[in-house]
Formats: structure tokens, sequence, C-alpha cells
């Protein structure tokens, strides 16, 4: 339930806006806030839900008392099968609920301030052209397929090779986004030039940007995402993001 009240968008910009911002809280914690996001959620605690607030933060609490209530639900009871399943299977599960959600609330605002059907088509639009949540969390993304192509090469490269970025070592491909190669079709070629994307808050990469790739996961980051400065990055020699150093504590 959320405990803090935000403005109520009534355009189409405003919903869209409302919605990234949710957005952004709920991949923040199924990425990189996951420990704190599954410790939360005990199973022995009531039905529990997952919310995205639309200042970019996240909350695990119980479902909201009014009936119905002012805004659509989350997946209720999300802590029961935390314990049940798999711990990726269960972020994954809760991902497309979360997705699910996140529609359903940008819709809501819709139906609820008379958008018109070139207003919904253009909400559709704008959402659609953000990966999903669960593709994000799942490296599932649009960057994948040039992306790893792409870090693979650089990475085989260092044994024979030089990388394109650098002469004296591997680090420095790790720290921005390889170039994507011309595909020969025209469809992919159109889809892909959105370019990387981030694996913590899922936006896609810009050319005056650091990034940072994980060593476990291969995923690119922001380097303000996961908190890592290029000064930083200089001394680290095999990087693990906040998901994969997580998911190494928990089995251990």
């Amino acid at each position: 339930m959320e405990g803090i009240q935000h403005p109520i968008p009534r355009t189409v910009e405003e919903v869209f806006s409302d919605f990234r911002g949710r957005r952004a809280g709920l991949i923040k914690a199924l990425s990189t806030d996951v420990q704190k996001f599954y410790h939360q959620c005990d199973p022995e605690k009531e039905n529990l839900c997952l919310y995205g607030l639309p200042n970019e933060t996240w909350e695990v609490n119980l479902p909201v008392e009014e009936v119905p209530p002012e805004l659509p639900e989350p997946a209720l009871g999300i802590n029961f099968a935390r314990d049940g399943m798999l711990e990726k299977d269960w972020i994954s599960l809760v991902a497309v609920h979360s997705d699910s959600w996140l529609i359903s609330v940008a819709f809501y605002f819709g139906a609820r301030f008379g958008f018109g059907k070139n207003e919904r088509k253009r909400l559709f639009q704008m959402i659609n052209d953000l990966p999903t949540i669960f593709e994000v969390v799942t490296g599932n993304a649009k960057q994948s397929k040039d992306q790893s192509a792409n870090h693979n090469s650089s990475k085989s490269k260092s044994s024979g090779g030089k990388p394109r970025h650098s002469e004296s070592h591997t680090k420095a491909s790790k720290m921005s986004p390889p170039p994507r190669e011309e595909d020969e079709s025209g469809d992919e070629e159109e889809d892909d030039e959105q370019g990387a994307v981030c694996g913590a808050c899922g936006d896609n990469y810009g050319g005056d940007e650091f990034w940072i790739c994980c060593d476990a996961c291969e995923k690119w980051f922001h380097g303000k995402c996961v908190k890592i400065t290029p000064a930083k990055a200089e001394n680290i020699k095999h990087y693990k993001c906040p998901s994969c150093s997580t998911s190494k504590k928990m089995k251990a």
C-alpha cells in the first residue's frame, strides 16, 4: 500500500512519466535491491504485494483495505511462493506480474481521464519502446543478441589479439558497451537501433555515459546504477553486478 500521496497523472506524458517511475522502482527491487526484497518477502507474513512508486522507489506491503481500491492492485501473496521455487524463477514470476500491474495502472489512468483512441495508442507505443521488467531482470532485453556476440568476440581477442578500445588489457572493453555490427536483415537492424540496455534501470545506452559489464551474467550497467565510477572500475579485475553477488551469497 502506498503511504505517500503522489500527483495524479492526467495527460499521456504524465501517465508515461508515472509508468517509468514505478517501473524503475520495480526494477531496482528485482535487481540491485534483490537481497533486501527477498528478505522482506517472508512466507510467514500475511499476503504481501510489491509496489513500484512514481518516485522510482519500491515497497513490499499489505494490500489496501478499500474495496474497490483506488488503483489496480499488484499480485497478491508473492511471499508465499518464495521458498517453493528456485529464486530466479520466483523473481521472474514477480517480474511478469509487475509488468502486468504497470500496464493496468497506466490504462486505468487513461480510462479515468477519458483518453481517446489516439492517446491510448500513443501511450502504448511509448510504453512498448521500453524493455519489460521481465526482459531486464532475466537478461532477455533487446540488446542481448548484438551485445552478447560482440562481448564474446572482445573476450576471445584478449588471448591472441587486442580489444578495440584497449591495447594493454580487456578491462576497457568491459567499461563501455560494444559497438553494434550491421545486421544483414533490415528488420533486425531497425529493431536494434535502440542499442544496449542497462540491466538495472532498463534505459538505453547513451554515448556520453560510463557503462560496465558483469563478468558473470554479461549484462551491461550504467556505472551510476551500480555505484561504480571509471576510476573504481580500473581496479576491478572481475566485476560482478549486485544480482550475481547476491545470488552467490544466498547459495553460500
